[in-house]
């Protein structure tokens, strides 16, 4: 199988909501991100994946052996397939070393972080596990004004707080937890009822209510980001977004069945988040 074989391959079975959207660009730039989105995927699934079994200090050292694989990738010598195809990505385009580092430290946090006393704590890890990939995606899609990093820091947001959202119970499982605690407390939310599953609440559906309101607000704030990237990158941007914000929509719908089941999107919203994609209509 050829690298970017590889690295397509790990788009759509790792990211098929982000995938709908890759399958829209031009082939240079659709064979960049999917280089791309496995450079990041790595690391998070070098942390994910680890079994209970492995002690942290092992998983630090599988995280130290990818960062000097990102190191020798920048310097000309790619040794694994998906860095192969990140080599070639790089040829095309200007993707920011500094990102794809700081998505590694942000994986590195759930090593040692498993809750957020605030949002301010949280919003660092997103800033180093989401908005890197932001910086990624537009090195590779293109941008045209300014103000495009703004927006895509509001769109990268909106993306992670939904995953937030939708993973509640599946980061449980992981032995983390991503709500802010003190907002967990201001709506009478014990952590131990989120640990065991005891959220078919008032309180919790609360909670969950106030979360994804955060999620759609930034989602609002980053419907001026299409029209600062390369027009053709415009419809994927928009599918993108469209799609995770359809997700966001199904969590919010209801929490707590969104806790015990991943809240997927049927084939009928995905084909509509497509055609509002081409339409060039906003995320929210």
């Amino acid at each position: 199988m050829s690298d970017q074989a590889v690295v397509r391959r790990i788009a759509h079975t790792r990211g098929s909501n982000f995938s709908l959207g890759f399958r829209l660009l031009p082939a240079a730039k659709r064979a960049a991100v999917y280089a791309a989105y496995a450079a990041c995927r790595i690391p998070d699934d070098i942390v994910d994946e680890a079994g209970a079994d492995m002690a942290p200090g092992a998983v630090e050292q599988r995280l130290d052996a990818w960062v000097r694989e990102l190191e020798a990738t920048y310097a000309g010598r790619p040794g694994t397939d998906a860095t192969r195809a990140l080599a070639d990505a790089l040829e095309r385009f200007a993707i920011p070393k500094a990102a794809l580092l700081g998505l590694v430290e942000g994986c590195r946090m759930d090593l040692r972080c498993q809750r957020y006393p605030t949002f301010a704590e949280l919003e660092r890890y997103c800033e180093l596990v989401a908005v890197t990939i932001s910086d990624i995606s537009l090195s590779i899609f293109g941008v045209v004004t300014p103000e495009a990093g703004r927006h895509g820091r509001n769109l990268a947001m909106a993306l992670q707080l939904t995953n937030i959202c939708r993973d509640v119970g599946e980061d449980v499982g992981r032995g983390r937890i991503y709500l802010p605690l003190d907002e967990m407390a201001a709506h009478g939310v014990a952590e131990a009822d989120v640990v065991g599953g005891r959220v078919d609440t008032r309180a919790y559906r609360a909670l969950m209510a106030s979360q994804c309101g955060r999620a759609r607000s930034h989602f609002v704030a980053a419907n001026p980001l299409p029209p600062c990237v390369e027009p053709d990158s415009r419809t994927a941007v928009r599918v993108m977004g469209g799609v995770y914000r359809r997700v966001l929509d199904r969590v919010a719908a209801d929490p707590v069945h969104a806790y015990a089941v991943r809240a997927d999107l049927p084939r009928w919203q995905r084909l509509w988040a497509v055609l509002a994609g081409h339409l060039g209509l906003p995320f929210v």
